[in-house]
């Protein structure tokens, strides 16, 4: 009786022993004796003590910074370049598998194999090229890395440069060019501005001078007009005397 007691306790502490929860950000993989024996999905699950292990993996997205490297451009500058990662391993069992069994510490792989890769991407290219072309670069990198890791289970979800630095006097070289071409422009845009009102007045001179020769001009129409009609009022009037003093000749000729 004792024994059976002793084995029903034995039994329960085996069986608290072996319970295993996975959370639903994680996957398992269960080992027996040192063999994959079966995968783990998210909630209870239940191992035998000793003799099987069970191994959490993370399947929710990751972030790995690639460090900052100096990197020769192709027109003999060294670049400071720093860039992150986001990655996930897949959330099926072969997956899963592949991520333990087929690299060891891929996060390690991805950030020497990121490193690697942007060394021979920005490599090719002048630093002014690699600052204007970002985006290439991104993609350039994130499909490098897709085709490395497609045997380890990892999805390379996207990549992000952080920095594309020249040395200190390039950098203090560049910032004097472009202080000097912002006051360039602001100087046209003064003189745009200064001659955009200067045309202004001109065309306001203009028009005043315009409307004044109108209104001399007009003056000058209507006293003319004004003469015209006094002569020709004058005209009538002596015409009419005139016949009146030939009428009154005649009549004193008669008597």
């Amino acid at each position: 009786m004792l024994i059976l007691k002793l084995f029903f306790l034995a039994g329960i502490v085996i069986f608290f022993m072996g319970i295993r929860i996975v959370r639903p950000t994680h996957r398992g993989l269960i080992e027996r004796l040192g063999k994959y024996h079966r995968f783990a999905n998210p909630g209870f699950n239940w191992i035998i003590p000793f003799i099987e292990n069970l191994y959490p993996v993370n399947i929710t997205e990751q972030m790995v910074d690639a460090e900052p490297q100096e990197i020769i451009t192709n027109d003999n500058l060294n670049a400071r370049v720093d860039a992150q990662v986001y990655f996930k391993v897949k959330a099926d069992e072969q997956s899963v598998k592949n991520s333990i069994y087929n690299v060891n510490n891929y996060q390690w792989q991805i950030v020497n194999l990121a490193r690697t890769t942007l060394r021979n991407i920005i490599g090719t290219l002048t630093l002014k090229s690699a600052n204007s072309e970002r985006g290439k670069i991104n993609s350039e990198l994130h499909k490098t890395l897709m085709a490395e890791t497609a045997n380890w289970g990892i999805e390379i979800v996207r990549t992000e440069l952080k920095e594309i630095d020249p040395p200190k006097d390039v950098q203090e070289t560049m910032n004097k060019v472009v202080k000097a071409e912002n006051e360039k422009i602001a100087a046209i845009d003064f003189a745009t501005a200064t001659e955009t009102v200067a045309d202004g007045e001109k065309r306001a001179q203009i028009k005043k001078a315009e409307a004044i020769k109108q209104s001399r001009i007009l003056q000058a129409e209507g006293e003319a007009e004004a003469i015209r009609l006094v002569n020709e009022a004058a005209e009538k009037y002596f015409v009419g005397n005139a016949q009146i003093l030939r009428k009154l000749q005649a009549v004193e000729t008669a008597l």
